[in-house]
């Protein structure tokens, strides 16, 4: 056992498998009290089942750690404040929520029914929003905690799953809101935006170059859980989005104008064609480049990143 996360009190969900279970492992053998908290329900969301989140539990305990189960459902306002709820009536407090929970239901945009958007969509971003807000409360009165939400590369956009995309990109900004908001309370909130062999990353279409473990995840997870999670000037470190993937890790750009031109006098349609293209111009999109290869690996029903 180690004592990075000694005394602390973390709360995890879709903690029942892959990251998130690496996470629940990390922080317990780093000294934290854990709540395993997942619902159970396969990668497309359904047959939810309280076995996952208690076998991790019992992992915990066998090594000699504090932990307990939660399956509620974290897309509901009663699933998120149970989690945390349970963490106070065990443990007297919580000092890390982590929101690690996600489902998938791909299909091309045109075709995406409300049964596919809804359910990501409440899993991933309001998930997230439901232990924030739970857990956030909790900590203002403390004086301190430390929030991380779950995105994806993928928040840039993608072919067949604009419901996740759309769950990613609300995710980092919910966390750079309450990085700002809560922040003279002494919480920080932070993204991790991971690439790792999981049952997620194993049906990407195509082979990513630099992919890790669930372990290099909880890694980094657990550093920011920590007291040492400060910047290069002594700051802790908050409204950050970091990819971790096998050696690497990276820290995203926060959103900043590119370029801008102005015009004397008023906007017209004609003046904006005259002059966006050559002042302003455009950013290109990186993923445009990969969408052949994408397509030919998805036609192939190649699996590049499954588990060797």
């Amino acid at each position: 056992m180690g004592n990075f996360l000694a005394g602390k009190v973390v709360a995890v969900t879709g903690a029942g498998r892959g990251i998130g279970r690496a996470v629940a492992l990390s922080a317990a053998a780093e000294g934290a009290k854990v709540v395993v908290g997942d619902h159970g329900v396969g990668i497309a969301g359904g047959d939810p089942t309280g076995e996952v989140a208690e076998a991790v539990v019992k992992e915990i305990q066998s090594a000699g750690g504090d932990a307990v189960a939660v399956t509620d459902d974290i897309s509901t306002m009663d699933g998120g404040r149970r989690l945390v709820d349970t963490a106070l009536a065990r443990y007297g407090r919580i000092d890390g929520a982590v929101c690690v929970a996600g489902i998938l239901r791909e299909r091309m945009l045109f075709n995406m029914s409300e049964e596919e958007w809804d359910p990501v969509i409440a899993t991933h971003l309001k998930g997230t929003f439901t232990v924030f807000r739970a857990a956030s409360a909790v900590m203002r009165r403390q004086g301190c905690g430390t929030l991380i939400g779950f995105t994806s590369g993928n928040h840039q956009g993608s072919v067949a799953q604009a419901n996740y995309s759309a769950a990613k990109g609300g995710i980092i900004s919910l966390v750079r809101s309450a990085a700002l908001g809560l922040h003279k309370y002494g919480i920080t909130a932070n993204a991790v935006a991971p690439v790792a062999r999981t049952r997620m990353s194993a049906n990407v279409p195509m082979e990513l170059k630099e992919i890790g473990e669930p372990e290099d995840v909880a890694a980094l997870v657990t550093y920011l859980l920590s007291d040492k999670a400060v910047a290069a000037g002594g700051e802790r470190i908050t409204g950050q989005v970091y990819t971790v993937a096998g050696p690497k890790i990276a820290v995203w750009a926060q959103p900043r104008e590119l370029r801008a031109g102005y015009a004397d006098g008023p906007w017209t349609p004609q003046r904006i064609a005259d002059f966006l293209p050559g002042t302003v111009g455009t950013d290109p999109m990186p993923m445009l480049d990969r969408l052949d290869a994408m397509a030919r690996a998805a036609a192939a029903k190649e699996r590049p990143n499954a588990r060797p």
